[in-house]
Parts: C-alpha cells; structure tokens; sequence
C-alpha cells in the first residue's frame, strides 16, 4: 500500500481516537464516544495488517479468535462490581503487550547480529519500553490482588522501602547505560542482561504498587492507565508506528490528567499518595467515635422517606456489591411519584475505580441531569430533608472535617452530616474500604438501616407501592 494512503489512514485514526476522547467527557456522549474511538482502532489495525508486506497470518489469526473469546467470556462473566479489577487487569495486560513488543524488537536485533550496529536512541527506546511494560503489568496484578483482597487491601510498609526502590531504580538506570553508551564496552551477554531487565521492571511494578492501599486504590488505577499509555507510545516508537505513537499518548496524558483531577479531589499530592502509605495505620478514634447508633426499620424509613419533599442519594461501593443500582433507581423513581426531588450525589473518588458509580447508575438508566458533582450539593445540603446513603463510607466521613488524626482528613467529602436527616445502608457498622471508623453513624440525625442494601432498597419500594 502506499505510504501516503497508509499516513492518511493512520491520520483518520487518530482524529477518531480524538473525538471519541471528547465524547467521553460527558455522560450523554460516552457511549457513542467510546464507539467512535473503536472505529478508529478498527481502522489503524486494519491499516497495520495490509501495509506489512510479510506477516504469518496464522498467528494473527489465532491471536483474534484467543482474544475474542476472552473478551466475549469477560462481558458476560464478569459483574459490575468486579469492574475495577478487570480495569487493573487491562491495564496490566496492555504494559505486558508493549514489554513483549520491546523484546521482540531486540530479538530481532540479536537474531539479524545487529546489534552492535543499533542506533543507540533505538536501543534506549527499546528498554524504556520494556522496564514501563514490565512495572505496569506487575503493578495492575498486585492493584488487582488489592481490589479482589486476593491479597491485603491496606497498604503494606516495610523497613529500608524507599532505599530498595532507589537500588532498583538505579539498577534500571545502569542497565540502560549499559544497553546505550557503554554498549561497546559491554563484555557480558547482552540478551542475558535484556533477561535481567525485565525481571527488575516486574519488581519495581510490585514494590512500587504494595505500599499502597485503602482509599489510593482508584488514583493507583487511573496512574496505572496512564503508564500502560506511555508504554504504549513507546512501542510505537519500537516499531516506527504513528498511530500506537499517537494513541499511546492521548491514553497516556489523559490518565495523568484524571490522576491529578482525583488527587485534587481528595485533597492530596500524587507523592503523597504514592508514599504515604495510606490505610497502613489506624485512624484515631477520639471522641467524634463515641455514641450509639440508631437502627431504623424498611418500614419506618419508609415513613421518613414518604414525608420528605427533596432526597438525596449518595451511592459507594456497598451499592456495587449489592448490585443495588436497578432498585434505587426503582426507589427514585416511587419518591418522585410521591412528590419528592430526587437527586444522586457522586463524590470523585467513591467505588475503586474512577467513574465507578457513574458507570453503575447510567446501567440502571439513573438520568443524567440527576447526577450532580461534589460543589453542587454542598452549599445547599442543610436544606435536604433525608440523604440516603448507600454503601459509601469515606467519602461521607466527617473526620475529613474534624479529625486532624484521619489518613482523610482535609479529604473534600459530601457533608451529609449536615442534612436534616441520614439514612445509611450498610451490612454492619464495620469500617469501608480505607479501614477508617466514620463518627457519621453516631449522630443524632443519622439511623442506621441494617442488611443487604438491594433487599432494604426493595423493601422500600415496596412499601411505596403497597
């Protein structure tokens, strides 16, 4: 094919990876967005494939029918809740497809006796390449222990971390000079040390991923999206594609963007949620902690909730758990019918993932203008009669606010505190998924509905409806 054609293609390609970026900006779009971006990558890998003038095509072929299974399994196997892992696991499997397409490049250079003769940006490119690849897919595999609690969710601190950091670090570091201007002098095996490489990129991915844990979790998956862009652009560099350049990027910088949005959101620095520790020790439980909670019946709360003129519903990821996002919707919808507004609460950072509730409420069909950020409700939540919260914890947490002793505190939070009245969902008084005490569930205005968050939800319904 032409080289102009084919820069042509990849130029359509890439205005569709723009666009469809665009969309996925606002809610209503996201769906076609999300659409439109795939159109384009049909278009690059079917560029790809027709511009290469000797391809085995047998194992293009059972590459395609190995993912489509997956895939296919995947979407149906996988439930919302476990929605997170599977983005971490995504994540991973991209930074091992650029590490592998690293190493096939220098496969190639030792196979052909080239290597001596490499230019020596191509060969750094080609580490680099290999040690983001092999750190994204260690890190999104420990990310997902954390998510699925395979492994412990807190983070997990030992003594001398940051000097074993910096010895791997450096240990990258002398590898690539010894792969870029000392290649010359190099008087060991050079595929050996490509070997090496890689199993020092997989530790860094571990040891960088570990010490953190408990409410960082969905800033770690966000920065984790953005290494597996920037390992993606360098391959394209590998290979000279323009097109893997260009997505590489736009995935890349877009999830450093969102991490820096969500790091703002909880109040903190990406190095101090990178190095902090989070959930590695116990919040202070002072005398905010001390009272007793104030269980509530399905059918009392549902004589609250008849009587109320304006709701509020903050969803977290009990929500996900219970797979109760049809049946609030449902519940809305009985409120509204009985003459109450109704309105849903998304604070940035709630579920593990960013934009986990959104995900979930938009399945259940929850309309858009319902949706309403942070900044919106908090100057005028003192004026709704009833909040219902629904599996979230840390994000509705007053020790945000008041503790000086909290691993959140100076954390924005929806202050449902200061609402009229509190009804939150939960199993049992235990602790959310930064392991922190929340003084919200001993105040005089909150009660406590115990149980299953879909059945009390369902109960609630059909209260209405009797």
């Amino acid at each position: 094919m032409n080289e102009t054609v084919i820069n042509g293609l990849y130029i359509v390609s890439a205005i569709f990876f723009v666009f469809g970026l665009k969309m996925l900006g606002k809610a209503e779009q996201a769906r076609k967005g999300n659409l439109i971006s795939a159109i384009g990558m049909l278009i690059a890998i079917v560029t790809a494939l027709i511009s290469q003038s000797v391809l085995e095509w047998q194992w293009i072929a059972v590459g395609m029918i190995a993912g489509s299974i997956v895939g296919a399994l995947a979407a149906r196997l996988v439930a919302m809740t476990a929605m997170p892992e599977m983005v971490a696991l995504f994540n991973g499997f991209g930074g091992a497809a650029s590490l592998l397409v690293g190493w096939s490049e220098y496969h190639r250079y030792t196979v052909t006796n080239t290597y001596m003769e490499a230019n020596v940006l191509s060969l750094l490119i080609i580490i680099l390449t290999i040690v983001i690849g092999g750190a994204t897919f260690t890190g999104s595999i420990v990310a997902w222990g954390k998510l699925s609690e395979k492994i412990p969710s807190k983070a997990i601190q030992y003594p001398g971390q940051q000097f074993v950091n910096v010895l791997i670090a450096a240990s990258l570091i002398g590898a690539a000079m010894l792969f870029g201007p000392l290649r010359e002098s190099l008087n060991v095996d050079s595929y050996i040390l490509v070997i090496v490489t890689i199993v020092i990129a997989c530790i860094l991915g571990i040891t960088f991923v570990i010490p953190i844990g408990g409410g960082d979790m969905p800033v770690v998956i966000s920065l984790l999206n953005s290494f597996s862009g920037m390992a993606a652009c360098a391959a394209g560099f590998v290979i000279s594609n323009n097109v893997l350049i260009v997505a590489g990027a736009l995935v890349g910088s877009s999830g450093i963007i969102l991490t820096n949005i969500m790091c703002k959101s909880m109040n903190r620095k990406l190095t101090n949620v990178l190095f902090s520790g989070f959930g590695a020790t116990k919040a202070s439980t002072g005398g905010g902690f001390q009272g007793e909670a104030k269980p509530v019946s399905v059918e009392d709360a549902y004589l609250m909730l008849e009587a109320a003129s304006n709701v509020l519903v903050v969803p977290g990821y009990g929500m996900a758990v219970a797979q109760a996002q049809h049946a609030i919707q449902e519940l809305a919808a009985q409120l509204e019918e009985n003459g109450a507004e109704v309105n849903f609460a998304v604070h940035p950072v709630a579920g593990r993932m960013p934009g986990h509730m959104n995900v979930l409420l938009a399945e259940a069909n929850v309309p858009y203008e319902q949706l309403k950020e942070m900044e919106d409700v908090n100057p005028t939540i003192e004026n709704v009669d009833i909040v219902i919260v629904i599996g979230a914890n840390d994000v509705v947490n007053p020790a945000a606010r008041t503790d000086e002793t909290s691993p959140i505190y100076g954390m924005p939070i929806i202050d449902v505190d200061k609402a009229r009245t509190v009804i939150v969902m939960k199993r049992s008084m235990n602790p959310g998924f930064a392991g922190i005490d929340n003084p919200l569930f001993f105040n005089d205005n909150t009660r406590m509905l115990f149980g299953d968050a879909k059945k009390s939800t369902q109960g609630l319904v059909a209260e209405f409806k009797g």
